[in-house]
């Protein structure tokens, strides 16, 4: 089969497109044909060293997809062969063939199609966690989303929507305003140098925010504190743009609450995973969560993906076709 491979550490050259050799599922996996693969940053993590260290090189990149079912192992009950599977967290998913543990797919309904599946499980799921669970958005709550016309921004602002709350988004340009404004945005800021706290205070009345959702790194930290009202909290991700250092925590001000969001804590069990993707192809079955992919690319152009994404021109989710 062919796949993509990291050969070393460092930036989008170190990819190269390869034959390997085709999987085999042992006891609990399932062998997918892989149809779609989706593009994330924590690949460019992994590509630049931050994960998968004790994973000796070359290896296969990716943690996503959607495809169908080419054989199951022993012990597996629930898959069949033909049958079409969606998954997050599947390590080798840049490939035209991938071996999963049965405990991390679900099922795709006929009504939704393999790029939509593939490009709503890491960043819906993640989105999902951030509005229901890290903090669940009530009615008349105003949110603050940044990349708010990236894969999961878009995802974020809609379920912020319908649960009632108000977005204020931030991009990085004004080619990105429509985008944001037509996932239901209420006020949308451009910004590239993390100038937008005065801004955004005021369009939330000169309160602040009820909650910030931000993975744009250390430029935007200070902006996304100064943004919070009273009691206000901070949802953290996105370490591949880097930390903000050590925090002093008498220097936060306003009762504000800090943390790190990372969705496997919301997403534990398998019985979780499915319900929770469950719900999100319900949405877009329904009509309420709409998917916007912004790119489509070739297996082999992998590495240009990953330079687009990391460009921060892009908008959307980013697929790759095996």
């Amino acid at each position: 089969m062919k796949a993509v491979v990291m050969n070393q550490t460092g930036d989008a050259g170190a990819l190269a497109y390869v034959e390997w050799p085709d999987p085999v599922p042992g006891r609990g996996m399932v062998l997918v044909q892989v149809a779609v693969a989706g593009v994330n940053f924590m690949d460019i993590g992994v590509r630049q060293g931050m994960a998968w260290n004790e994973m000796p090189n070359p290896k296969i990149l990716g943690v996503e997809g959607a495809g169908r079912v080419l054989a199951v192992g022993e012990g597996v009950e629930g898959f069949a062969i033909g049958q079409r599977v969606a998954w997050v967290y599947a390590p080798g998913s840049y490939a035209q063939k991938i071996a999963i543990a049965a405990t991390s797919l679900v099922p795709i309904p006929d009504g939704i199609d393999d790029k939509t599946a593939a490009a709503v499980m890491m960043q819906g799921l993640t989105a999902n966690h951030f509005a229901t669970d890290f903090y669940p958005v009530q009615p008349g709550d105003i949110a603050f989303v940044h990349a708010a016309a990236g894969g999961l921004g878009l995802l974020l602002t809609q379920i912020v929507k319908l649960r009632g709350g108000r977005v204020i988004g931030r991009v990085s340009s004004t080619d990105k305003v429509a985008v944001a404004t037509a996932a239901g945005a209420d006020h949308v800021i451009v910004d590239s140098e993390g100038r937008f706290a005065e801004q955004a205070r005021q369009l939330s009345g000169g309160e602040g925010v009820h909650v910030v959702y931000d993975g744009s790194g250390p430029t935007t930290f200070q902006g996304s504190l100064d943004v919070l009202r009273r009691s206000g909290t901070f949802c953290w991700y996105g370490p591949v743009l880097g930390g903000p250092g050590a925090i002093d925590i008498m220097s936060l001000l306003r009762s504000i609450k800090l943390g790190y969001a990372v969705f496997s804590d919301h997403i534990h069990t398998p019985e979780l995973l499915r319900a929770h993707s469950a719900r999100l192809f319900d949405w877009i079955a329904e009509g309420k969560l709409k998917v916007h992919v912004g790119g489509v690319y070739p297996l082999a152009d992998a590495a240009k993906a990953h330079a687009d994404m990391a460009s921060r021109a892009t908008t959307g989710k980013l697929l790759l076709l095996p």
